[in-house]
């Protein structure tokens, strides 16, 4: 009964944050944390940075994941579903109703008009993102060329998914070279530290002069282009299935994902409907990830949104139930950790990649070109709020659009 009660509890929080919280996974984690730390008292500073910790390890939307932990840590299974529901839902509802305007109205003029400002904002906030997290992720000159190595190729048509899996399993390697070699270092007693002297490669060589060349066979796959798929809603369900399942980083990643799957491989969408899609999921609170229930639905209706969200957001559910119970040890493990930090460069590459491209189709003349600019010196020299960003450049398209 008791966990019952706390899972009513807990639904109603994430509740309230499906409603409220704007701002992307950063703005939520951090709203989650004053709530459960610091006004009900939940758990510890220490607990709750072991959560954000284990989402960073895990495929997924990391504010969903972290609702879901947090719900499951509070209330045991009742929980873990109440939170990850709660906070999905009221997105999920917002996003249908959008998309139901979307596809009923077509050009109708209010809906262009708003999208028209709101897109180059988007651009603007990926490039934002991109820099701060580009600071923390590329440490040194083996990152920037796997950073490097990764756009090439996503340029090229190789997969995502092989490009994410190939950067973490050959930063891991080369890792665990330097390890190896340290450990011969001391064992020979000759006390260099790093692999200096000697005429050895210093730290970041074992991975400079293979990484671009494995990376290209770990990817080689995805090069070949895919001839356009036949539309099914069993098709839909199981392509954000595998993005649910596989997808690291940001929410801002899913571009790429979004791109490979309904434009270049199915057909299914335009480049200017996938911009759409990730306008509307800015622009609604909740979960970045709801941009799938839009691209469902406009593909497939209501049965079609339905099945994308729970595609997207089910294996969340699935790996926090499974990691949950290991978190300590996940935390601090050597090899999970570099595995990732190889993962997090790609991801990096793929969400430049996916700005360029998306970029093209939403900064279209001097007025969105102005916006961008405008919203990125507001993110950089003002740190403005990207939900006043958002709702103030899709003011200026309204005004723009409505004068013109």
């Amino acid at each position: 009964m008791r966990s019952r009660g706390e899972a009513w509890k807990v639904a109603g929080l994430f509740l309230k944050l499906g409603f409220t919280a704007f701002g992307g996974p950063a703005a939520h984690i951090a709203m989650m944390r004053r709530e459960a730390v610091e006004r009900r008292k939940w758990m510890s500073e220490e607990a709750f940075l072991d959560l954000v910790g284990a989402t960073n390890l895990i495929p997924g939307p990391n504010s969903t994941e972290m609702a879901i932990h947090i719900g499951y840590l509070r209330a045991g299974w009742p929980g873990l579903f109440a939170a990850g529901l709660a906070f999905i839902v009221p997105a999920m509802l917002m996003v249908s109703g959008l998309a139901w305007l979307y596809v009923r109205s077509g050009l109708v003029p209010q809906v262009a008009w708003l999208l028209y400002g709101v897109k180059p904002v988007v651009i603007a906030l990926i490039l934002h993102a991109l820099w701060n997290l580009g600071r923390t992720a590329i440490k040194g000159l083996p990152e920037k060329i796997g950073f490097t190595a990764v756009l090439t190729l996503y340029f090229l048509g190789a997969n995502e998914i092989a490009l994410l899996l190939g950067s973490g399993a050959l930063m891991l390697f080369r890792a665990r070279g330097q390890a190896a070699e340290r450990e011969k270092g001391e064992r020979d007693g000759e006390g260099r530290e790093g692999g200096e002297g000697g005429g050895n490669p210093g730290p970041g060589a074992p991975g400079r002069a293979w990484l671009p060349a494995a990376g290209m066979g770990m990817a080689a796959a995805g090069l070949a282009g895919t001839p356009a798929l036949p539309f099914t809603l069993t098709l839909l369900f199981l392509k954000f299935l595998k993005i649910g399942s596989v997808m690291y980083g940001s929410g801002y990643v899913l571009l790429p994902f979004l791109r490979t799957e309904f434009t270049r491989h199915a057909g299914w969408l335009s480049e200017s409907q996938i911009m759409d899609a990730v306008s509307v999921g800015q622009v609604t609170p909740g979960p970045f990830f709801t941009t799938a229930t839009f691209i469902g639905y406009v593909l497939g209706g209501m049965p079609g949104g339905l099945l994308a969200t729970l595609g997207i957001f089910l294996p969340a559910f699935v790996f926090v139930a499974v990691s949950n119970p290991y978190i300590p040890r996940i935390r601090n493990s050597f090899r999970v950790g570099r595995f990732l930090d190889g993962v997090n460069v790609a991801s990096l590459a793929l969400m430049a990649g996916a700005a360029w491209q998306t970029g093209k189709a939403s900064v279209v003349d001097g007025t969105t070109a102005g916006l961008a600019v405008l919203a990125l010196y507001f993110l950089f020299r003002r740190n403005a709020p990207s939900t006043l960003l958002l709702a103030g450049g899709g003011l200026i398209g309204i005004a723009v659009k409505s004068l013109a």
